[in-house]
C-alpha cells in the first residue's frame, strides 16, 4: 500500500528521477500542501466520495514528499512521522489508551504539551501559514482562555462601529492597518454569535458566486449594463432564490 507510494517518491527524487521533483524543498511545496488540504475540504463540501478519495491521495502524497525530503537530509523519515502522530494520539486520549478514567480535555492536554517549550505564550503554536480569517479566530480563542475576551457579543459589535469610525478618519498610510482591525473585530463578533467565521464567509462566497453567475446567465450583455441595471438583476435573482 503506502510502501508503493514511498518507493515512487524515492525514485522521482533519485538521480534518474524527475527533474522537477528533485528540485523541490519544504518551502517550495508548502503551497501545494495547503492547496491540497483545501481541495479535500472542497470535495467534502460537495459530498463527492470519488473526489474525496482522489484529493486525500493528493494530500497523502504531500506528506510522503515532505518526509522524503527530510529523510534525504537525515532529519526524519515517514515512519518517524507515523510514530510521532501515533504517540500524540495515545497521549491525548489517556482515558482510552491509559489508565485515566476521564480525559482532562483535548485543549488541556495540548496546553500541557506546550509546557517547557521556549515560547510559553498562550498564543504559541497558532500557525502563521493558516488563512488569515481562521488564524484570527484561533488567536482570539487562545486569548479567551486567559480571560482576555468580551463577555458577550455587545463588545465586539461596538468595536466594529469604533473601527469603522477609525477607518473614516484614517490617514492613507494607516488605512490598511485600520481595515485589518475592522476585519479582526468582525471575526470576533461572528465568533461571539456562536458561528464559525470561516464557514460563514465560505457560505457567503458561494452565495455571491451563485447569484452572480445567475445574473450573467440571464443577460448575455451583462458586462455592458449600467450599474443600476446590474443591481436590478441582482435583486431579481435574490428575490427568485427567496421565493
Amino acid at each position: 500500500m503506502i510502501e508503493r507510494l514511498v518507493d515512487i517518491m524515492a525514485r522521482l527524487r533519485g538521480p534518474d528521477g524527475c527533474e522537477w521533483d528533485r528540485a523541490q524543498t519544504f518551502a517550495s511545496i508548502a503551497p501545494y500542501t495547503i492547496e491540497e488540504a483545501y481541495e479535500v475540504a472542497d470535495a467534502i463540501e460537495r459530498n463527492d466520495p470519488v473526489d474525496i478519495k482522489d484529493e486525500l491521495g493528493d494530500l497523502l502524497l504531500q506528506v510522503v514528499f515532505h518526509s522524503r525530503i527530510a529523510e534525504e537530509a537525515g532529519q526524519f523519515a515517514l515512519s518517524d512521522v507515523v510514530d510521532a502522530i501515533s504517540d500524540k494520539m495515545e497521549r491525548r486520549h489517556p482515558h482510552i489508551f491509559g489508565d485515566t478514567i476521564m480525559s482532562p480535555g483535548w485543549e488541556a492536554l495540548k496546553a500541557s504539551e506546550r509546557d517547557g517549550r521556549p515560547d510559553a505564550s498562550a498564543l504559541a503554536g497558532v500557525a502563521l501559514a493558516l488563512p488569515a480569517l481562521l488564524r484570527a479566530e484561533k488567536l482570539q480563542k487562545r486569548a479567551a482562555r486567559t480571560g482576555f475576551d468580551w463577555p458577550n457579543a455587545a463588545g465586539p459589535r461596538a468595536k466594529i462601529a469604533e473601527e469603522l469610525d477609525e477607518i473614516a478618519g484614517a490617514a492613507p498610510d494607516r488605512l490598511a492597518e485600520e481595515a485589518g482591525d475592522l476585519l479582526f473585530a468582525v471575526v470576533n463578533y461572528v465568533r461571539h454569535l456562536g458561528l464559525d467565521p470561516e464557514a460563514t464567509l465560505r457560505a457567503a462566497n458561494q452565495k455571491f458566486e451563485r447569484r452572480f453567475r445567475a445574473m450573467e446567465a440571464s443577460d448575455a450583455a451583462f458586462a455592458t449594463l449600467t450599474l443600476d441595471q446590474q443591481e436590478a438583476l441582482w435583486r431579481q435573482v435574490k428575490d427568485t432564490e427567496q421565493q
